[in-house]
């Protein structure tokens, strides 16, 4: 079976979809709470990998970080020298109370996306009761 390349995967990702199968019933049935398989294809989101949280951990703080700090730049930058830090705390913690929960289940699925490119999908990688007749007879769908 050929491997989605890896910008569907990103794009099916940033969809909250599964990045293999693109199907909507991935790996998240609420907006914290997730299965151990995508229930679409059974793709497992651990993959044997124990440290497969810390990757999810890195793009979220990417995703939070990221924003925060340009932020912050061009905030400094446009009241530079009198910073204004009142009117940027106002501004900025909010942001930085909400991006980490819309970031959780993004975070899991775009590393997901990159760990399929890093490495392989095997057979024993996917949930044998999801799938009749096994997951390699039933290539991704297209998103």
């Amino acid at each position: 079976m050929t491997r989605p390349s890896l910008a569907r995967m990103l794009s099916r990702a940033v969809r909250r979809r599964c990045p293999w199968c693109g199907g909507r019933r991935a790996f998240f049935t609420g907006w914290f709470a997730k299965v151990a398989h995508c229930r679409s294809c059974g793709l497992r989101w651990r993959r044997g990998d124990v440290g497969f949280e810390l990757g999810a951990a890195a793009v979220a703080a990417i995703m939070t970080l990221g924003p925060l700090v340009l932020a912050l730049g061009v905030i400094m930058a446009l009241t530079w020298p009198d910073i204004a830090v009142v009117p940027m705390l106002v501004a900025l913690v909010p942001v930085a109370l909400v991006l980490p929960v819309v970031a959780y289940p993004l975070s899991y699925t775009i590393w997901q996306a990159f760990d399929l490119v890093a490495r392989p999908v095997r057979p024993e990688d996917f949930d044998a009761e999801t799938i009749v007749g096994g997951a390699f007879d039933h290539p991704p769908r297209p998103s």
